[in-house]
C-alpha cells in the first residue's frame, strides 16, 4: 500500500481521460452527415415541425379568443372564471404538446403539480389564476404559432428543393412534354433563356440537391432543439418545484438510510458483543461459585473470561468504526482511507491530494464510499491490485476507485451499488461506473464539497 500527494492524483484517473478504464465511443461505417437522411429520428422531427403548424395555429386562437373574451368580461363576474377555464385549457393543450414531444422528439418532460384548490370552484379559478405554471402554458399557445410557421416554412423548403433538384434528371421530361420547354428556366428575356437541359447542368443540379438533402436533417434538428426548449422550459414543472420533489426524495432516501444503519447496529451488537458479553457475565458467575471448592478450574475460567473480554472490546471497536471512524475525525480521508486500504484483501494504492478537508458529512460519506467499494473488491473482482484517488475538482470532491479484476459491475436495482447511488444522489452526489466484462473497473463518485 502506497499513500501520495501531488497534482499527479489529479489527472491520473480523471473521468474522461484515456487509459485502462475507458473505451472510445463506437463507431459506425457510415459518417453521421451520410446517415441522417435515413434516420428514424430525422423523419420524426420533421414530422413534429409538420404537425407544428396546424397545433400551433389551434392553440394560438384559443389562447388569444379565451385571454380577450376573459379580460373583456372583467367588467362583470364572468370574466374571472372565463379566464380561468381558459388558463386550464392550456394546460390541457400543455400535456398533449409534453405526448407528442415525448413520443416525435424522445423529450421526456416531468408534469408540473395538478391545480388543486381547497374545495368549491372559487377556490379553484383562484388556484388556477395564481399558479405560474398556468400562465406559462398560455404563453407557450401564444409563442408557439409564430415559431412554428417560421420552422414549418424552413423545414418545408429545404427538404423540398433538396428532394426536386436531386430527382430533377427523373423528372424533367415534364417540361418538354407538357411546358414546351427544355427544362427548368433559369434566366430568360427577349432575346434568350437558359434552361437546365444539358447532362452536366442536370448533374449539377442534382448534387446541389444532394447537398440540400445531406444538409436538411441538421437545420430541421436545429429548429427542433428550439422547440425543445419551450417544451422544457414552458410546460414542465418549475425548477423551484422540481427542487422541491428532489429534496422530498432525498429526504426519504436518508431517512430509510438512517433506519437501515440503526437496524444495522442493533443487530450487530445483539447478535455481538452484547452476545459475548452476557455469555462472560454467566462464566464469571460460574467461576464465582466455584472460587472456594475448585480454585483451579475457577482460575481457568477467569482467563476464558478474559480472552472473551478482549473479543468483545474488538467487535466494540469494529462497530464504532462503522459508525464513525476516529482516525476520520483526528486525522482526515488520507489517514482513514489508508486504514481502509490496509484492511483490503488485494494490495491497494492510495492518492490523495487535497489542501484542505471538506465538510465533516462529507467525509464520512466519502470514507464508507470508499469502504463499500474496497468491500466489492475484496469480495467480487477477483482482483490483483486496485488504486483509490482522492482530489478536489472546484467545488465537487471526487473520488475514484479502480482494479483489474473481472468487470461486470452494474447498478441496477437490488444491487449494493444501487443503495451506494442513493445515497450519494441524496447530498448531491453521483456515482458513475464503468466496468466491461473482463475488467477492468472505475467507480467515479462525485460528492459536493462543502468545506
Amino acid at each position: 500500500m502506497t499513500t501520495a500527494y501531488g497534482p499527479d492524483a489529479r489527472d491520473r484517473h480523471r473521468p474522461g481521460s484515456t487509459g485502462p478504464g475507458s473505451h472510445p465511443p463506437a463507431k459506425h461505417l457510415i459518417p453521421a452527415g451520410l446517415r441522417a437522411p435515413f434516420e428514424g429520428r430525422t423523419w420524426r422531427e420533421l414530422g413534429y415541425v409538420l404537425l407544428s403548424l396546424p397545433i400551433s395555429v389551434v392553440l394560438f386562437s384559443f389562447a388569444i379568443t379565451m385571454v380577450s373574451l376573459g379580460l373583456g368580461m372583467l367588467i362583470t363576474f364572468l370574466g374571472i372564471p372565463i379566464l380561468a377555464a381558459g388558463l386550464a385549457m392550456c394546460r390541457g393543450f400543455g400535456a398533449m404538446e409534453r405526448g407528442r414531444a415525448r413520443a416525435l422528439l424522445r423529450l421526456d418532460v416531468a408534469d408540473p403539480a395538478p391545480v388543486r384548490g381547497k374545495g368549491g370552484l372559487m377556490s379553484w379559478v383562484g388556484t388556477v389564476l395564481k399558479s405560474g405554471v398556468s400562465w406559462r402554458h398560455l404563453l407557450y399557445c401564444v409563442l408557439h404559432m409564430p415559431w412554428a410557421v417560421f420552422a414549418f416554412n424552413v423545414a418545408v423548403v429545404f427538404w423540398a428543393y433538396g428532394l426536386a433538384a436531386l430527382t430533377y434528371p427523373l423528372w424533367r421530361w415534364v417540361f418538354p412534354a407538357y411546358a414546351g420547354t427544355d427544362g427548368i428556366q433559369l434566366y430568360g428575356d427577349r432575346t434568350h433563356q437558359v434552361y437546365l437541359d444539358s447532362p452536366a447542368e442536370m448533374a449539377a443540379t442534382s448534387a446541389i440537391g444532394l447537398a440540400l438533402v445531406l444538409v436538411s436533417p441538421w437545420i430541421v434538428r436545429g429548429l427542433v432543439s428550439v422547440d425543445r426548449a419551450m417544451v422544457r422550459g414552458l410546460l414542465g414543472p418549475s425548477r423551484l418545484a422540481s427542487r422541491v420533489s428532489e429534496l422530498e426524495s432525498d429526504r426519504g432516501v436518508v431517512v430509510d438510510t438512517a433506519a437501515a444503519d440503526l437496524r444495522r447496529i442493533e443487530r450487530d451488537l445483539h447478535d455481538g458483543a452484547q452476545a459475548r458479553l452476557v455469555a462472560l457475565a454467566m462464566d464469571l458467575g460460574l467461576a464465582k461459585e466455584k472460587l472456594t471448592d475448585d480454585p483451579e478450574a475457577a482460575a481457568r475460567m477467569v482467563e476464558e473470561a478474559h480472552g472473551e473480554v478482549k473479543v468483545a472490546l474488538q467487535e466494540l471497536r469494529d462497530l464504532a468504526r462503522g459508525i464513525h471512524p476516529a482516525v476520520l475525525t483526528d486525522r482526515g480521508l488520507d489517514a482513514a482511507l489508508s486504514a481502509i486500504a490496509s484492511r483490503c484483501t488485494v494490495p491497494v494504492t492510495v492518492v490523495v491530494d487535497l489542501e484542505s478537508r471538506p465538510a465533516q458529512a462529507i467525509e464520512g460519506i466519502a470514507y464508507f464510499t470508499v469502504s463499500e467499494l474496497l468491500q466489492n473488491v475484496s469480495k467480487h473482482a477477483r482482483a490483483t491490485r486496485a488504486s483509490v484517488d482522492v482530489w478536489r475538482a472546484g467545488e465537487r470532491l471526487m473520488l475514484q476507485i479502480t482494479d483489474n479484476g473481472r468487470g461486470g459491475a452494474d447498478v441496477s436495482g437490488g444491487s449494493g451499488l444501487a443503495g451506494l447511488a442513493e445515497r450519494l444522489d441524496a447530498v448531491d452526489g453521483v456515482l458513475v461506473v464503468d466496468s466491461p466484462a473482463g475488467g477492468p473497473t472505475t467507480v467515479t463518485a462525485e460528492l459536493p464539497w462543502r468545506g
